[in-house]
């Protein structure tokens, strides 16, 4: 039995927000196994929080040398992932994502050839390791003969990356440049589906646990009965507890390295929007009063806000505010904040901008 204080204080700990980070960029994606990534910045702060240096240039640094790939691995929807996962991730949770991609194409007005000759272009394009920026690959796409104008360009880029062909791939200024996938990523790991199954759902729940077979549904955009089937491989590995009647699973040292930091646990983060604390689960009761669900991602339109976390909780929100030297951290709480919160975020905030 557990309390949802108690599985909140755990996840901080399973993904080392709190006690000990990872030593590495790639380490820390790798435990994850996937990181929400189409807020670019936001998602190389969610990664440093989680290592020792703390330091964005070390994720950028595994971007570019490959070791961490970003494409559309699941949900249809840009993460960061160890390159060596993308293949069997793409192979596993695909499938459903692509089912809606014919219908989609024919609201675009792009046939099924023009996505194969759109394919070619870019294959003969970027075959010997070149790498270009969006609107380069775009341009050669279209003086292949294929329209990319409003949102086809986009569409062709994400079927490309969701078929196995492209990926991100080098950093180039504040975005990426694109690749093929097979040449950027030259030795990948290719599991059968019923051991993709069981890796995805024990490296889930230990790094992301206590979470439900819900919560692993929403996360991969999966079904629940793929997650049984993948739970009946994991649950070896996995420990289990009940909160409110309902089965959690969760790594089983969790529970004793909360112990060792229960104090730090408890205190003060600032988390950008789309961090995996937030968005690693279907069901965020835990860590937010349902009343202020719509402050952290108002009007339900998908743009998840930068969050103040203390004691487990979601108690506020944040931005930037300012130009250079002048930025500063600007939080907004959902009721006042506690004279210790209030008093602990500027030196968080420090430390943050500092990243």
């Amino acid at each position: 039995m557990a309390t949802l204080h108690d599985v909140a204080l755990m996840r901080l700990v399973a993904q080392r927000i709190a006690g000990p980070p990872h030593p590495s960029a790639a380490g820390a994606v790798r435990s994850l196994t996937a990181v929400q990534g189409q807020d670019y910045p936001g998602a190389l702060t969610s990664v440093a929080l989680r290592t020792s240096g703390r330091r964005r240039s070390d994720v950028v640094a595994a971007l570019d040398d490959g070791a961490v790939v970003r494409s559309w691995p699941m949900r249809g929807t840009l993460h960061l992932v160890a390159a060596e996962d993308l293949h069997w991730l793409l192979g596993l949770l695909s499938p459903r994502v692509l089912a809606g991609a014919a219908t989609r194409r024919a609201r675009l007005d792009l046939t099924e050839d023009d996505v194969e000759n759109a394919r070619a272009t870019v294959v003969a394009t970027l075959t010997g390791g070149r790498s270009l920026r969006r609107e380069t690959l775009l341009a050669a796409m279209a003086g292949g003969g294929v329209a990319t104008t409003g949102q086809r360009g986009y569409h062709l880029l994400w079927f490309l990356a969701q078929t196995g062909t492209l990926c991100l791939g080098p950093t180039d200024g504040a975005e990426q440049r694109f690749v093929l996938l097979d040449e950027w990523v030259p030795a990948p790991r290719r599991l059968d589906p019923e051991e993709a199954l069981g890796e995805l759902t024990v490296r889930y729940f230990r790094s992301h646990g206590p979470a439900t077979v819900r919560d692993l549904v929403r996360w991969a955009g999966s079904t629940v009965r793929d997650v049984k089937a993948g739970l009946a491989i994991a649950r070896p590995h996995l420990a289990r507890i009940e909160v409110a009647g309902v089965e959690h699973f969760l790594d089983p040292e969790t529970p004793d390295r909360l112990a060792a930091c229960r104090a730090e646990a408890r205190g003060v983060f600032l988390l950008p929007g789309f961090d995996e604390f937030v968005l690693g689960y279907g069901e965020r009761g835990a860590v937010l009063d349902p009343e202020f669900a719509d402050r952290i991602v108002p009007g339900g339109n998908g743009m998840f806000r930068a969050t103040v976390i203390h004691d487990g909780r979601i108690v506020g929100t944040w931005r930037y505010t300012g130009r250079g030297a002048r930025r500063t951290v600007t939080p907004t709480p959902f009721i006042d904040f506690p004279a210790e919160v209030a008093a602990s975020i500027p030196e968080v905030a420090t430390a943050l901008s500092g990243m």
